[in-house]
């Protein structure tokens, strides 16, 4: 894990429902930035192709160097928003991921941070709301290296007696 992400919070108080999140709210993440190390040791495992696991090949290949893979930039993402943001919500789970890009290369160094867009909150008769939510990933530059829609079960408050 690089320096400037702080550790995953544990005992973290779920203490926003369906109700308590805006349509139109725009939120930022903290940032990550990655390394060469963490490239190669998540794809080895994960997605083994030379250009993320093999600099020497890589340099020689289509993008020119290293470049992460994609689920790994996607699992940055997603932790990324739940330090900052889904680890208060009353998630439910995950339902939906649609519209998923990856749209600039992601290498070693870059620094990355998160953005969501909660554009819909459709409540059930469950006591439950999908929120659809636009994301993305910038790297330092300003880029946007990759781009999402999400669909999140989420409960609302529980009614009162």
């Amino acid at each position: 894990m690089s320096g400037d992400q702080a550790a995953p919070r544990t005992g973290q108080v779920r203490d926003l429902y369906g109700e308590d999140i805006e349509v139109g709210v725009d939120l930022v993440t903290g940032a990550y930035t990655l390394t060469a190390d963490e490239i190669v040791d998540f794809a080895s495992v994960w997605d083994p192709q030379y250009f993320h696991v093999d600099a020497g090949a890589a340099a020689e290949g289509h993008f020119g160097g290293l470049i992460a893979s994609g689920v790994h930039t996607l699992a940055v993402y997603q932790r990324l928003a739940v330090q900052a943001h889904f680890a208060r919500w009353n998630v439910i789970a995950g339902r939906r991921i649609r519209d998923l890009r990856f749209l600039v290369p992601v290498r070693a160094g870059d620094r990355l941070t998160g953005r969501l867009v909660v554009d819909a909150i459709d409540e059930d008769d469950r006591g439950r709301a999908v929120l659809q939510v636009r994301g993305e990933l910038t790297n330092q530059h300003g880029a946007v290296v990759m781009s999402l829609t999400m669909e999140t079960l989420i409960l609302m408050r529980p009614a009162t007696p």
